[in-house]
């Protein structure tokens, strides 16, 4: 058992809430790198999902995570507090990030994938490149994790679909403008896979390495039930043991698109009979 020590809720705005959680686990907080993600078990009788550790602290033995209630295991994630224990969480499982000097490099984060370029720009940035930073969201109101990333990067830009906050547009707009003017190293892109995928289509014509951390369906997250698989470079990976990075321009991403939406009818189903 895993005790949740402090839960923060983050955004809860028209039926979307992103919540954050310290969890006891002390081997997975010695051992995690930036880029690396856990399996989390809510209960015994419940389904495990791939959560990424935006934070680990050794010497407290603890790993942060940040997550939307979407599916019904997120929901009954959401419905748990400080003091109560998770039946079971795994890790640290992914290859970690290649951190290493690049250079000038930008990180673009969407929605709640913005939690997954937190701990890679900290790292990236400790590593002494030069941090831009682009983040995007529907509306102001579940914009997350701002104040962190601003404080990470050498220059910040915000869009937002209505223009609330920052400026109306996508993230790809301002990718686009940046790439334009400037030569740069590496663009690290997380968030909804339109998103990353537009944002490969973007930086192509200017022959940048481009990474995405894929948010593949996963099962087992050992790599023993094959069902993240995905094909890059037209090899068939899996997204827990061979990712969850990869060359966003190498991916498949009409496969990648219809294999996430297996089970969305299904999801809508057992969400909704859960509120019986």
């Amino acid at each position: 058992m895993n005790l949740i020590l402090s839960k923060n809720v983050l955004t809860n705005i028209s039926g979307t809430s992103v919540a954050g959680m310290s969890i006891e686990a002390p081997e997975i907080a010695r051992s995690a790198r930036p880029g690396q993600f856990v399996a989390i078990m809510v209960s015994e009788v419940g389904e495990r999902i791939p959560l990424t550790i935006v934070e680990n602290h050794p010497k407290n033995g603890t790993v942060s995570i940040i997550f939307q209630e979407a599916g019904l295991t997120t929901k009954l994630l959401g419905k748990m507090n400080a003091g109560e224990e998770i039946y079971s969480i795994v890790g640290p499982l992914g290859h970690p990030t290649d951190i290493k000097k690049y250079g000038k490099i930008i990180m673009v984060g969407g929605g709640v994938g913005i939690a997954e370029i937190l701990p890679v720009a900290a790292a990236l940035k400790a590593a002494g490149n030069h941090v831009t930073t682009i983040l995007g969201a529907r509306t102001k109101n579940i914009l997350i994790l701002e104040k962190e990333l601003k404080a990470l990067s050498d220059e910040f830009y915000v869009a937002t679909d209505d223009g609330s906050y920052g400026r109306k547009g996508f993230t790809i707009d301002v990718l686009d403008e940046l790439l334009k003017k400037s030569k740069y190293d590496l663009v690290y892109s997380v968030g909804p896979i339109p998103m990353m995928r537009r944002t490969a289509a973007v930086t192509k014509p200017y022959g940048v390495k481009t990474l995405v951390s894929l948010n593949a369906l996963m099962v087992d997250a050992t790599g023993m039930c094959g069902c993240c698989r995905v094909t890059v470079a037209g090899e068939v990976k899996f997204s827990c043991v061979d990712g969850p990075e990869f060359d966003a321009n190498s991916v498949d991403w009409d496969e990648l698109t219809k294999r996430n939406n297996i089970y969305s009818e299904k999801e809508k189903h057992i969400c909704s009979l859960s509120k019986l």
